[in-house]
């Protein structure tokens, strides 16, 4: 059984979706205005709940990271409230069985392979596999809401509202901006020696050689 968990507004249905069509078994949506807000840490808490509430499980699989917030925290949290082992930046899937996953993590320099008890968490990278094509009759089913997806809100995963959303996390965005690079030059002029020996004078003041 593959379930499918993700927390966002209700428009987020259609990442499940597509992920049902690709062979999911189930999909769960959690989606609730008390959500808004959540930082990491109130995300991975309400993610983990939900996670408990699906029962018993083998293998949890998440993306490495968010592509807004890049924080590559989530995955990591959710293990660390599920108390299960974890592994990041898996890159391939070598061997499961029955108690232990073996896997390729990606490195700086090369991979590393890991042995992993079961259950455990993983993220993974874009390289660890090619998604298959969706199903189109599965997909048209979940485009007529005819599709195995369930909607979650708070109540339904036990959690207070000071445990959520904004109001639960432990971090507020104050504002978001792209840090602006001031970039100094200077011409050197005059003998060729001299401007190589003053290029090298300026290079050691700013302890770049």
């Amino acid at each position: 059984m593959v379930t499918v968990i993700s927390m966002g507004p209700p428009q987020a249905i259609d990442a499940i979706s597509e992920a049902i069509a690709m062979g999911a078994d189930e999909g769960i949506l959690l989606s609730d205005t008390a959500f808004a807000g959540a930082d990491t840490w109130a995300t991975s808490y309400t993610l983990g709940k939900a996670i408990e509430k699906t029962g018993k499980y083998d293998l949890i699989i998440c993306g490495r990271q968010a592509i807004d917030g890049d924080t590559a925290q989530i995955g990591p949290q959710v293990a660390d409230y599920l108390q299960i082992p974890q592994a990041t930046y898996v890159c391939g899937l070598e061997k499961v069985t029955k108690k232990s996953i073996f896997i390729k993590r990606r490195l700086e320099d090369g991979f590393e392979r890991v042995r992993s008890p079961l259950p455990a968490l993983l993220t993974v990278i874009g390289e660890l596999n090619i998604p298959r094509h969706p199903n189109v009759a599965r997909l048209i089913d979940a485009c007529r809401e005819k599709a195995p997806i369930k909607i979650w809100n708070a109540a339904d995963i036990n959690v207070q509202a000071n445990e959520i959303g904004l109001e639960g996390s432990l971090t507020h965005v104050i504002k978001t901006f792209a840090p602006k690079f001031k970039r100094h030059g200077e011409i050197l002029k005059g003998d060729v020696k001299e401007m190589a020996k003053g290029l090298v004078n300026k290079l050691r003041e700013n302890k770049l050689i």
